[in-house]
């Protein structure tokens, strides 16, 4: 494992715990899931481009159109919150409330 690698390994895993444990406001949450999805975007190219994989070299980019459509759903969830709610807080959603 190079150091690259396991960089990239580390960060995930740093997203990965920041959105579990800082629950508060939504932003920084989508921040991190945003952070989550550029790492795995990372991976799956260095991990093509290394072994010269030509049949997987598509994967970044679904992955990248993925992740600008999970970006436009969660910054108007975001907007539509912080004007029903006044703030982004997550503790304020009622997720259940129909």
């Amino acid at each position: 494992m190079t150091s690259m690698h396991l960089l990239l390994y580390i960060t995930f895993a740093l997203s990965l715990i920041g959105a579990s444990i800082n629950r508060i406001h939504l932003m920084s949450t989508l921040l991190c899931i945003e952070g989550m999805l550029l790492i795995l975007y990372i991976m799956t190219t260095l991990t093509s481009s290394t072994l010269h994989l030509t049949s997987t070299a598509s994967i970044p980019i679904i992955l990248l159109t993925l992740g600008a459509c999970e970006a436009s759903a969660g910054l108007t969830l975001l907007v539509i919150t912080s004007q029903s709610h006044a703030n982004d807080h997550l503790k304020n959603l009622n997720l259940l409330q129909c």
